[in-house]
């Protein structure tokens, strides 16, 4: 086994500095940078392009349910943020304001979009009049500013790209039916698109969307064993329809307030994707998700030919396959091959004038750096079976990770030993008081992820308190 640092020296150890490995792999593979604008990062073209994969695939997904786009204002007045008491607590901290604009004070400041409830609630119920109108169910792709104190690229960034869905319905039956469809959808996005299992169910109290009443999650889990919260549906019931009066008369012929939903993921599934397949070579994607899922490497391009059948070969394929070549002349192949495997390329094809002559080339596997020669003739149906087998066995090496790193706890002794030892998800009994939350936080660094739909019976006792406990909660350390 070649040592690591003959492939990419300017990455960190995975194994001896996890934060830094993740940073490096952020600029080096040219995914994103950093900017005068303390806490903002800048989105280049490959980290963009994977954006847009997991973009397109989930509009497609919210489309197919009847979901319609929208583009609501970036600037909120500060008195609808106001209407309502729990959400405006729960993003004082995050909320940056516009008190001045063309050289004059404003009358009332403007708030810069956290996330748009307030805005939406007010058009909502300036265009509900009847059950007829129902559902409202809208989206909309954008970014939002919150004033993070401590940034991390996509996973915690000031200013951040997202979708947030908005949804009034007729009925609470109605509401929550969409509220755990979109949790269903992000369930699929995150295990087909990324290749990443989820721990799936409700938050704690403490836990959940300001203003909700009910919000449920996809948790995803890192190669180092902390939590990402990697999707979010809320279930608000009554709680904005009623200060922002949006009301309809119901087939009674009677005034009701409607029932509301909202739901989001954003680029922190970009952080989810690096911190789930990454290794010391670099970026590993999905090939569902890839920007790039083949790249050709033409070796002795000087030779007659060579590039020819390379690009005869891209155009033989580029119809099935996100496919492109490096053609540069000023580095080796072996720069090629070390840069291929940096960006998280699922295949690279090498082939020159030998393989040429033999109708075959070699295709070589991001995921296990596997080389297969393969004729020509069979090269289309043959990337086909590869690329699939890769994304299936990337979701099944991460599904292994979370089953060894999920661990369970009876007491807080147990708990902390088994959390420091190997750093993962612990199932637990809960008695629901949020003293215990507060106290499991602060004696091992874990937050409750969340209580899973499925349920396990691991003891009667809670595992901080000791008395009689229903709940079993899964907790975590989180990014």
């Amino acid at each position: 086994m070649a040592k690591k640092e003959e492939f990419v020296k300017e990455i960190a150890d995975i194994d001896e500095d996890f934060a830094k490995w993740y940073t490096d792999i952020v600029i080096k593979t040219e995914l994103a940078d950093y900017t005068d604008t303390k806490g903002c990062i800048a989105i280049k073209p490959y980290g963009y392009a994977i954006w847009e994969n997991i973009q397109n695939y989930a509009d497609k997904l919210f489309k197919e349910t009847g979901i319609k786009n929208v583009y609501f204002p970036l600037l909120i007045p500060e008195s609808l943020l106001q209407k309502e008491k729990d959400h405006v607590e729960g993003f004082a901290p995050e909320v940056a304001f516009v008190t001045e604009a063309g050289g004059e004070v404003l009358e009332e400041k403007m708030c810069i979009r956290p996330t748009s409830e307030t805005m939406f609630s007010t058009l909502y119920s300036k265009w509900l009049k009847s059950w007829r109108d129902l559902p409202m169910e809208y989206n909309q792709w954008c970014s939002v500013l919150r004033w993070e104190k401590e940034t991390r690229p996509f996973l915690r960034s000031r200013e951040f790209l997202w979708q947030e869905g908005h949804t009034i319905h007729e009925t609470k039956e109605e509401a929550m039916e969409r509220t755990l469809k979109m949790l269903e959808i992000y369930e699929s996005i995150i295990e087909e698109l990324l290749a990443i299992p989820v721990l799936k169910g409700k938050k704690t109290e403490k836990e959940k969307f300001s203003g909700a009443e009910e919000t449920y999650t996809v948790e995803t889990l890192t190669r180092d064993g902390r939590a990402l919260q990697s999707g979010t549906s809320h279930y608000f019931g009554q709680n904005f329809t009623k200060p922002f009066e949006v009301k309809f008369q119901n087939r009674e012929g009677k005034e009701e307030y409607a029932y509301q939903t909202s739901w989001g993921i954003s680029t922190r599934l970009m952080g989810a994707v690096i911190m789930a397949h990454g290794d010391n070579r670099g970026l590993k994607l999905p090939p569902k998700l890839a920007p790039i899922q083949v790249r050709i490497i033409p070796i002795a391009m000087h030779k007659e030919g060579v590039l020819e059948k390379a690009e005869e070969l891209k155009k033989e394929l580029e119809k099935d396959f996100r496919i492109d070549i490096d053609d540069r002349d000023q580095v080796s192949p072996g720069f090629k091959f070390n840069d291929c495997e940096l960006k998280g390329i699922p295949v690279r094809i090498e082939m020159g004038p030998r393989d040429i002559e033999n109708g075959e080339c070699i295709v070589v596997r991001r995921d296990t750096f596997e080389k297969i020669p393969v004729k020509l003739e069979e090269l289309n149906s043959k990337l086909k079976d590869i690329l699939e087998d890769i994304q299936v066995s990337m979701y099944k090496m991460c599904e292994k990770r979370l089953e060894e790193k999920t661990q369970t706890a009876t007491t807080m002794e147990e708990f902390e030993k088994r959390i420091n030892e190997n750093q993962g998800y612990i199932k637990a009994m809960w008695c629901g008081n949020k003293e215990c939350e507060d106290k499991i936080k602060e004696v091992t660094g874990a937050h409750s992820r969340c209580i899973p739909f499925e349920q396990e019976n691991i003891s009667d006792k809670c595992v901080c308190c000791g008395k009689p406990a229903s709940k079993m909660v899964v907790w975590g350390r989180q990014y």
